[in-house]
């Protein structure tokens, strides 16, 4: 067993764990975030994407231990004195899911991708970069049509912050 310290959705967290154990389910089981939704178990879905240190990463191809001392995200650390992250919002109002097993991925992935685009984002650039995120149902148009809004919005929340 190791004991696993980092900063989660803010707050300073530990626990014991066996050395093979999963980020993915270090944040399920050890910290009950459920959120975070274990999919493939193979890095192939994106139903688990977490940022680490400001990064997107697929929680269920990194191990508990590689993520000691880091700062974690999770979809539940969006959020901000109870309004939802611009992209969270997004997905709402523009019916970015249906039924929603994705979706915690699929935003991470979508905050991950406009902090590194900004307003730069196109249609074309969404779709390639959410490749590795798989939606069964929802075809990803609204999703596309949400990230993109998302992204427009921000950038006009910075400008008019400068």
């Amino acid at each position: 067993m190791t004991t696993v310290s980092m900063t989660l959705n803010g707050k300073k967290v530990s626990a014991n764990v066996e050395d093979r154990t999963l980020l993915v389910h270090y944040i399920r089981e050890a910290q009950n975030l459920t959120g975070t939704h274990v999919g493939c178990d193979t890095s192939q879905c994106g139903a688990c994407v977490v940022h680490v240190n400001g990064e997107a990463v697929k929680s269920c191809s990194m191990l508990a231990v590689q993520a000691n001392g880091a700062d974690v995200t999770t979809v539940e650390g969006l959020a901000s004195g109870g309004e939802l992250h611009p992209v969270q919002a997004a997905f709402r109002e523009h019916h970015g899911l249906q039924c929603g097993f994705c979706t915690p991925g699929m935003i991470m992935t979508a905050v991950d991708m406009i902090r590194r685009h900004g307003a730069n984002l196109d249609e074309k650039t969404i779709r390639h970069e959410l490749e590795g995120n798989i939606c069964r149902c929802t075809g990803y148009h609204n999703i596309v049509k949400a990230i993109k809004a998302a992204a427009d919005q921000m950038a006009a929340m910075k400008t008019a912050a400068e």
